[in-house]
Order: C-alpha cells, then sequence, then structure tokens
C-alpha cells in the first residue's frame, strides 16, 4: 500500500524500494524510543519526507552535474581573451617566420621543434650529418629570432 501510495505523488524513476526499507528502519527506531498514537500515518509521513528529500537532492545534483560540466568549462581560471589573442598572434609570427626560413633549414627546423625529432634521426631521415642539422637549427633559431624582432618593432612604430 505504502509503494503504490508513493508511486502515484513522485516521478516513476525514483527507488521506492529504498525508500521502503529506510522508512520501516525509522518507524522501528523510533518505536523503540517513544510510544507510536499513528504507525501506520508516521510510516507515510517518513517515506513522504524520504522521497520529497530524495527529490531535492536529485535536483541539486542535477544542478550540481550542470554547473561542472557546461558553466565552469566556460569560466575557465586559463587564459582570457587578451592572452589568448597575444598567444594565437604570437604562433602567426613564428609560423611566418619558419615559413621563411631557406627550404632545408625549415625542413630540419620544423622536424626538430614541431615533431621533436632527436638530431640524430633528423640526420639520418635527411641524409645529412649531425653537425649540419646542429648547424641549420642554429642558423633557423637566430633567423626566427630576427623576423620575430624585427615584426614587433614594425608593428610597435
Amino acid at each position: 500500500m505504502l509503494r503504490a501510495w508513493l508511486q502515484s505523488r513522485f516521478p516513476t524513476e525514483m527507488d521506492f524500494d529504498d525508500i521502503l526499507q529506510e522508512s520501516y528502519l525509522r518507524v522501528l527506531q523510533a518505536r523503540d524510543r517513544a510510544e507510536m498514537a499513528s504507525p501506520k500515518a508516521f510510516l507515510f509521513a517518513i517515506a513522504r519526507n524520504l522521497a520529497v528529500d530524495r527529490l531535492r537532492h536529485r535536483k541539486v545534483t542535477q544542478v550540481e552535474s550542470f554547473a561542472d560540466t557546461d558553466v565552469l568549462a566556460v569560466l575557465d581560471d586559463g587564459e582570457g581573451i587578451p592572452e589568448t589573442l597575444a598567444r594565437n598572434q604570437e604562433l602567426e609570427f613564428l609560423t611566418a617566420a619558419i615559413q621563411a626560413l631557406p627550404d632545408r633549414c625549415r625542413q630540419i627546423f620544423t622536424l626538430r621543434k614541431v615533431y621533436g625529432m632527436s638530431q640524430a634521426d633528423i640526420a639520418r631521415k635527411l641524409r645529412v650529418s649531425e653537425s649540419t642539422v646542429s648547424a641549420q637549427l642554429t642558423i633557423g633559431l637566430h633567423k626566427c629570432t630576427d623576423f620575430m624582432r624585427r615584426r614587433r618593432e614594425r608593428d610597435i612604430s
């Protein structure tokens, strides 16, 4: 009778077995402490309160999970818009600097800095000496630094 009453008043996705068991347990605990005038009414009141508590908890949990996944992803403590724009602009400058390198230098520089290959692996892949790879990396680094410096000075003035 209690299960039917709960099902008629609360959503069907609620776990009524847990509510029934908890309700019976609380009635038995209360009976040990004091005399009950109406145990059936008391049982129904406890079951109703437990069901309402579960609904409240479910709503709070849904709000918290929504906040955790959707809102907090937007309100990230990471970079703000100015920092992101500056980083993207620097990345564009670096890409332009790398594109301005001579072919062999650009190829070696990209393999090392973008793909993270070791100098020995680059030398084997391109069939050049490791000292050539080292020299081309140094040249590429200096040319990229100069390119970025010139671009920054041009943008400032």
